[in-house]
Formats: structure tokens, sequence, C-alpha cells
């Protein structure tokens, strides 16, 4: 499959004429009990789209030898194969390791992604830098239910890059199951806080964190982005199998955004 590959088309039965599908794949920790209800509910009104999930294990974010040895790419490249033999035009993790562990590695595993199984490949943290670059971001509010040191992992990634955290929150949560019952009046609670250090954008870092629910919300309320790391994946996701991403909405400004450097929808 290649990258202008829309995906596969049904075959014609009995003289009916059927309609192109578009299939996405999206890699997901085994613990993570969000990222599958959010992201269907945002292609709802997309009736030519769908979204399928492989897990890998993931239990624990902290610094551990044994946590960080989850994110392995041999482990999500085992997942991926298996998501490639459903025909996806694209294969997305939909996961936040490479924010504190460092952003070359989700550049090296979608790289690898592509070379197994032929399919283009995208991550949430990626299509988070690609937004923030494109349209401007420097200065930015973080809020994610991480521990306190992997919260300077993640803020020491973003300053490496260019970035300055002006405002940042944290539940400092091991997780990782517990981050799907942290509930949207405090993540709402905590986009506020941070929206008080008007940052350019407020980034929700985690994809176990109900985070996109309250976006749009939230951006009407304090008049700032905020991204979402669900959100991001699908948005990448969309882009890449061709699909105009103005078509999700009520899911906050992000899904409006058309960026010159990337392939038109």
């Amino acid at each position: 499959m290649t990258m202008t590959d829309p995906g596969p088309v049904l075959p014609d039965h009995e003289g009916v004429k059927t309609t192109r599908r578009v299939l996405l794949g999206m890699l997901t920790p085994s613990s993570n009990t969000v990222v599958e209800p959010v992201t269907t509910a945002m292609v709802a009104d997309l009736p030519e789209v769908s979204v399928h999930f492989s897990r890998f294990p993931v239990t624990e974010i902290t610094l551990s030898d044994e946590a960080l040895a989850q994110f392995e790419p041999g482990r999500i490249l085992a997942a991926a194969k298996l998501l490639a033999q459903a025909r996806v035009a694209v294969i997305t993790w939909n996961g936040t390791s490479a924010a504190w562990k460092g952003f070359a590695s989700d550049d090296d595993l979608c790289r690898q992604i592509t070379a197994e199984t032929g399919i283009p490949a995208a991550s949430s943290v990626l299509a988070m830098n690609e937004i923030f670059a494109a349209t401007g971001v420097r200065r930015i509010g973080l809020v994610t239910p991480y521990l306190e040191a992997v919260q300077e992992r993640i803020i020491a990634s973003y300053t490496a890059a260019g970035y300055h955290c002006v405002a940042e929150r944290h539940e400092n949560d091991p997780g990782n199951f517990s981050y799907s019952e942290i509930g949207e009046d405090l993540i709402a609670q905590r986009i506020r806080e941070v929206a008080t250090a008007q940052p350019d954008a407020i980034a929700v870092v985690c994809t176990n964190l109900f985070g996109a629910r309250v976006a749009a919300v939230m951006e009407a309320e304090t008049g700032i982005p905020v991204y979402d790391t669900v959100a991001t994946g699908l948005w990448k996701s969309l882009v890449l199998a061709g699909i105009d991403t103005a078509r999700v909405t009520g899911w906050g400004t992000l899904f409006k955004t058309r960026l010159n450097n990337l392939p038109s929808a």
C-alpha cells in the first residue's frame, strides 16, 4: 500500500455498487480504555471511515527500566504487523512514550513500521509537534496525568526542540489504567490553570486521558488552541489517508487546521 493509496475497495456484489472504505490502524497500550471509544466517536460522521486497533502490553508509566522496556520497538512492531493484515491505509502509534523517551524514538518507530509493512506510519506525539511547528507555536501549556519525573522529561524534550513550557499540571500518577478514571471536570480545570500563563497552545499529553472530550469547550472558554494527543493521532491518520479533517466537527479547532506542508485532503 502506497502513501497515495486510500485503502481497500469492496468488490461489487450482484451489480450493487459498493463504497470505498478507509481503514485506519491504531496501536494502543493494552491498559488503555480511552483511545478506542474516543477515536470511534470522532469519526462517527465519516461513514466510509473505520478505525481498527492492535494492542501491546503496557501497564505503568514510570522511568524504571521495566516500564521503559514496554515500549521497545519489537513489541510495537508485532502489533503493527497484525494491523497490516487488516489492510489499513495508515498505522498510527496512538501513545505518548516519545514525549519522555525522546522524539527520535517515534521517528525511528514510524520508519520501521513502514519498512516492515509497506504502510504509512504516524504517531500522536509527532503529529502534535508537526502542528506546533507549522502554526508557529513556541510557548506551550502542558497537562498530563504523569509522575513528576516523567513530566520533567517531557518538558526537557520540548525545551530541547525549541519550545518553552510556560505552565504545566500533572497528577503524579504512575497509571496507566487509572488515567482513564480521571474526570473531565478535573482535566478542564487543569487546562484553565495553565491557560492563565497565556501559552500559544495547550497540549494534553496522554492517550488514556479524556482530554479530547473537553478540548472544544475549553478552547471557547480560554481562546487558546487545545491539542489532545488522541485527537492529533486521528488528525494525522486522516491526513495521510486523504480524508478532509474539517469533516470532523465538535472536537476542537485542530480538525480545521490546514497545513501547507501536508498532503491535501
